[in-house]
C-alpha cells in the first residue's frame, strides 16, 4: 500500500518531493512491522532439543529458558505499563521526526489494548508507522507459538559467558529455521540463575522491504518483581539508496493490574481526540 502526499507548489502527483515522501512511509512501515518479532514470547508448549542438533550444555540451557518462560507466563498477571515512542526518518533530503505516549494494557495471551495519550510530530510516521506498528504488536500476540523464542522456531548454539551487574548471563548465537518476518537472527544473553533474556541484538530474519539495505534491533529487558520485562529497544534501519530510520521504545511504570480491570475493550487502540 502506498500513501501519497498531497501536491503542493503547483507539483504533480509525479513530483520528486512526493516520490520521497512515498518512499518513507513504505520503508518506514515495512521497518515497524518487524518490531514486533524481538521480544521472546512464550510458547504455550514445551518442544524438546534433539541433542544431534546442538550441545549437551546448549540444549540443557534452552530447555531451562523455554520452561521457565513458560512457567513465568502462566504466572503473569494481567499487566498495565506505559511506552514513549520516537521515531526519526533522515534521508532523501528530509527529516521526519514524531513522538507518541502510549498506555498498554496486556491480557497475557489473550489481547492487548493500547490507549494513545499524546502524539506529535509527522502525520505520515505517526498514522502510517506507529498506528501500524501497534496493530502489528496486537496481530502477534496471537500467534506467539509462531514467533516464539523456541527450538520450533529456531536453532541455538551457546558462544560465550558474561558477567554484568553481579549477574552470570550465557551468550547464545540464535538462527531462524525459516526467514519469517516476525522471527531474527543474533545474539540473546540468558540470565544464568533466572533462565531469563535479558538482552537481544540482532537482524530480522526476512528483509520487510526492498528499500531497507539493513536493520540493526537492541533490545533490553529489566527484572520487575519475578518478571522479566521489556524496558527499552533501539532499531536502526540503514535506506538502500541512503538515509537511515532509528524507532526507540522506551518502557516503563509496569503495574500488575485486577483480572477485572482488563475485561473491557480487548484487543482495541484507543486515540486520542
Amino acid at each position: 500500500m502506498i500513501w501519497r502526499w498531497p501536491a503542493t507548489n503547483g507539483r504533480g502527483r509525479g513530483s520528486a518531493s512526493q516520490v520521497t515522501w512515498q518512499l518513507c512511509a513504505s520503508v518506514l512501515l515495512g521497518y515497524a512491522i518487524l518490531l514486533v518479532g524481538v521480544a521472546p514470547a512464550n510458547a504455550s508448549d514445551r518442544p524438546a532439543l534433539s541433542p544431534s542438533d546442538e550441545s549437551t550444555e546448549t540444549a540443557s540451557i534452552v530447555q531451562r529458558l523455554v520452561e521457565n518462560n513458560k512457567d513465568r507466563a502462566d504466572r503473569l498477571p494481567a499487566c498495565a505499563s506505559k511506552r514513549h515512542y520516537h521515531i526519526q526518518f533522515h534521508g532523501f533530503g528530509r527529516t521526519m521526526e514524531a513522538d507518541m505516549d502510549v498506555e498498554v494494557l496486556d491480557h497475557g495471551s489473550a489481547s492487548k489494548t493500547f490507549h494513545i495519550t499524546a502524539q506529535s510530530g509527522s502525520h505520515v510516521l505517526l498514522d502510517h508507522v506507529l498506528q501500524r506498528l501497534l496493530e502489528s504488536e496486537q496481530e502477534a500476540a496471537q500467534h506467539r507459538n509462531e514467533t516464539g523464542l523456541t527450538p520450533q522456531n529456531y536453532r541455538f548454539r551457546l558462544i560465550g559467558n558474561a558477567n554484568e551487574e553481579g549477574r552470570q548471563l550465557f551468550i547464545l548465537q540464535v538462527e531462524p529455521k525459516i526467514n519469517q518476518k516476525l522471527l531474527y537472527r543474533g545474539r540473546i544473553w540468558v540470565d544464568a540463575a533466572d533462565f531469563a533474556v535479558v538482552r537481544v541484538e540482532a537482524q530480522p530474519a526476512q528483509n520487510p522491504s526492498f528499500w531497507i539495505r539493513s536493520t540493526e534491533i537492541h533490545h533490553i529487558y529489566s527484572k520487575v518483581g519475578d518478571f522479566w520485562l521489556p524496558q527499552r529497544n533501539v532499531s536502526e534501519s540503514k535506506i538502500r539508496f541512503g538515509g537511515t530510520a532509528t524507532l526507540t521504545i522506551d518502557y516503563g511504570d509496569y503495574r500488575f493490574v485486577r483480572a477485572e480491570v482488563t475485561s473491557a475493550q480487548p484487543n482495541s487502540i484507543r486515540s486520542i481526540n
